[in-house]
């Protein structure tokens, strides 16, 4: 596989407006030759997105190769998805002001030789997402998206005891699967996800940037 090829035209709202921590991640090439080493043989390209005293933070997994592209967080049909779930248009989500996106990893981490995704790099958490949550400060409303994001900031269990037991943690955090369109057929088992979790999402999404 080829790297996939950067879009430059989406590097600008990371100079805009930049904190020095989002500027230092931005930089970041701690994972150059664990990627060059992965199947798209591709370059760090790091997408921070939050500035302090966002309302709301998305703890996602990693970004995919379409974020890689664009360098823009869930710049795909996973986000197309997750904005659906929360109920927002593509303005307000990307409105740093009110909400961070902070993935457990802030690098696309490639695919193997099979094409499956590799994992989020366990190194990106431990340098930078401590000082990212310091620098953005309490948050009302956090979102964790994926076994990476629940595995962080709940602890052991998974994906779907975190989800079906989302109203031990709301209204302040809500576990939610992977946005992905491969998770269809685990959201179709599961009817009274979009029928309780996300009205009880939605409004408190609504309660928090009112």
């Amino acid at each position: 596989m080829t790297q996939p090829p950067v879009d430059p035209a989406h590097s600008a709202p990371y100079v805009k407006g930049m904190s020095d921590l989002a500027g230092e991640i931005l930089s970041c090439r701690l994972c150059a030759s664990r990627f060059a080493a992965t199947a798209t043989h591709h370059a760090p390209r790091p997408v921070p997105w939050f500035r302090p005293g966002a309302r709301i933070m998305i703890a996602g997994q990693a970004p995919g190769a379409r974020v890689h592209r664009s360098g823009r967080p869930f710049s795909d049909p996973s986000g197309d998805r997750l904005r659906e779930w929360m109920g927002l248009d593509a303005a307000t989500f990307y409105d740093k002001d009110r909400i961070a996106i902070v993935p457990m990893a802030f690098c696309f981490p490639g695919y193997n030789a099979k094409g499956s995704d590799l994992p989020p790099p366990a190194i990106c958490a431990r340098t930078w997402r401590d000082r990212v949550m310091q620098e953005i400060g309490p948050v009302p409303l956090t979102l964790l998206v994926g076994g990476y994001a629940h595995k962080w900031h709940l602890g052991p269990g998974t994906v779907a005891q975190n989800v079906a037991n989302w109203r031990a943690h709301a209204p302040a955090v809500f576990p939610l699967p992977h946005p992905s369109w491969r998770n269809t057929g685990w959201l179709n088992e599961r009817p009274w996800f979009e029928a309780e979790l996300l009205p009880a999402l939605r409004t408190a999404i609504s309660e928090t940037l009112a």
